[in-house]
C-alpha cells in the first residue's frame, strides 16, 4: 500500500482502508485544531518523532475497551475503598500532557512522541472543549494522568502516566466509570498493551472500529470543561 502525503490546503484524508500493514495511512499536513478533529471522528490520529514528518495511523486491528467490559481487579479495589487518590477533570490538561512527555522520554532514550507541536495543539483542542484530561492526585502533588479526545459518545485515548505505582490505572478506571454513566459506547486505545489489556481492553477489526464512529457521528458530543459535567 502507498503511504499518501496530505494537501496542505485540505482537511481531507485517504480512506482508513488505504493504510499500510503496520498501519501508517498518510504523511503531512498539520496539527490545526480542525484537522486533529477530522482525524479522529475518521479513525485516524497522529504519532511520529520529533524532527520527523508528521504521521498519521489507522491500525488494524485495534484496540478498544467498551466500558461494560471494564475489569477491575481485586488488587485495586483497596486503592479506591481507602481512596488512596483524589481525581480531577481537566484541572491541568498541559500538565497531564507533560507527565506524559517525561513518562514516554524515560522509556524511549530520550526521544518522545509527544513534542512541543504536539503539546501545542492539543491544548488548543482542550481550549476549544473536545480534548479532556484526568488528573490523579496524592497530597496533593500530580501522580498521574491521562488525556485524550472525546467525540459523541467516543473517548479516544492518548497517553497516560504514573509517577506512584497504578495511579495512571486508578485514574483510568474512575474514567471509565464516570463515561458509562454518560452513556459513552467505546474507549479508543489505539493499539495493544498488557496495561489496558488487564482492564479489560480487546482488539476489534478496522472494519467494526470505523462503523462504530459512523454510528457515533449522529450523537452529541459532550463539549466544553469536564470538571463539572463528570463530577454530577
Amino acid at each position: 500500500m502507498p503511504v499518501f502525503w496530505l494537501d496542505d490546503q485540505s482537511l481531507e484524508f485517504p480512506a482508513p482502508e488505504l493504510a499500510t500493514p503496520e498501519g501508517i495511512l498518510a504523511v503531512g499536513g498539520d496539527l490545526s485544531p480542525a484537522r486533529l478533529l477530522e482525524a479522529y471522528a475518521g479513525g485516524i490520529f497522529p504519532w511520529f518523532n520529533e524532527g520527523d514528518p508528521i504521521l498519521w495511523w489507522s491500525p488494524d486491528p485495534r484496540f478498544v475497551l467498551f466500558p461494560d467490559e471494564l475489569v477491575v481487579s481485586k488488587s485495586m479495589r483497596p486503592y479506591f475503598n481507602q481512596k488512596k487518590f483524589q481525581v480531577s477533570f481537566d484541572q491541568d490538561f498541559e500538565g497531564v500532557m507533560r507527565g506524559c512527555q517525561q513518562s514516554n522520554r524515560n522509556g524511549q532514550s530520550g526521544d518522545t512522541w509527544i513534542t512541543e507541536d504536539m503539546i501545542q495543539a492539543y491544548v488548543q483542542v482542550h481550549q476549544l472543549g473536545y480534548a479532556h484530561s484526568v488528573e490523579v492526585w496524592q497530597e496533593g502533588n500530580l501522580v498521574g494522568g491521562l488525556y485524550g479526545i472525546s467525540l459523541g459518545k467516543i473517548f479516544f485515548g492518548e497517553s497516560m502516566f504514573a509517577r506512584v505505582s497504578n495511579a495512571s490505572k486508578f485514574g483510568f478506571i474512575t474514567l471509565v466509570q464516570k463515561l458509562r454513566e454518560k452513556g459513552f459506547t467505546l474507549i479508543d486505545c489505539q493499539q495493544q498493551t498488557q496495561h489496558l489489556g488487564s482492564l479489560g481492553a480487546k482488539p476489534i477489526s478496522r472494519k467494526s472500529f470505523l462503523n462504530y464512529l459512523q454510528e457515533n457521528k449522529k450523537l452529541k458530543t459532550l463539549t466544553g470543561s469536564w470538571t463539572q459535567v463528570l463530577a454530577e
